[in-house]
Formats: C-alpha cells, structure tokens, sequence
C-alpha cells in the first residue's frame, strides 16, 4: 500500500506541497468512520501512480488547513500538480471515476 505522510503542522503541508511535484493530500478527523473507511481504498488505488505522494491530515490538529484550502468537511481528497488543484473529491467518495480522472492527468503527466 502507497506509504501515508502524516502531516501534523501547515508547515510540513506546505513543505509537503513544495517537494512533491505531484501530491495528494487527504484531509481526515480522527472521529470520523467514513475518514477510517476511505484511507486504505485510497492507499490501494494510488498504489498504481508511483510518482503521486500522499499527505494525510488531521484537521483537527492543523486547523488552518480547513482556511487555506476552503475545507468545509471531512474527509476531503485534494490533488494537486505544482500547487494548483486539479482533482477534489469530499466525503462519499466514488473510486471508480477518481480512477479515470487520474489516469488522464497521470498518462498527460508522465507523457
């Protein structure tokens, strides 16, 4: 399974962001079922882009990333080329065509 870094400041995401051309960040609560349930799917699925590497975020640790990326609820998955945004994906989470989505942005990438 794709290995997880575990944010825990804004610092280390913003660091994060800076030393990974392409990021993924997953923004969770750590009382949250859906956050439990989605994880290891996500973990598997990126297991396929080997150049995408994957944040985790406890939002309530590190409040300020709700503010900097307009979270509103969790969880959240944002990925990310060079800091732009490209793919969002919040709460119920459809595998299949987050799939697609990156298969397009990853084969237009790494072309």
């Amino acid at each position: 399974m794709k290995k997880v870094n575990e944010l825990t400041t804004i610092k280390m995401v913003e660091d994060f962001l800076e030393n990974h051309e392409l990021s993924f960040l997953y923004v969770s609560r750590p009382d949250c079922s859906t956050c439990h349930a989605i994880l290891p799917k996500l973990r598997q699925l990126l297991d396929q882009y080997p150049l995408i590497h994957l944040g985790q975020i406890d939002v309530t640790k590190v409040k300020e990333v709700a503010a900097k990326f307009l979270i509103l609820t969790a969880p959240v998955m944002i990925f990310m080329i060079d800091h732009k945004e490209y793919i969002r994906e919040g709460r119920f989470v459809r595998f299949e065509q987050l799939n697609e989505k990156l298969d397009q942005i990853y084969e237009l990438y790494t072309e």
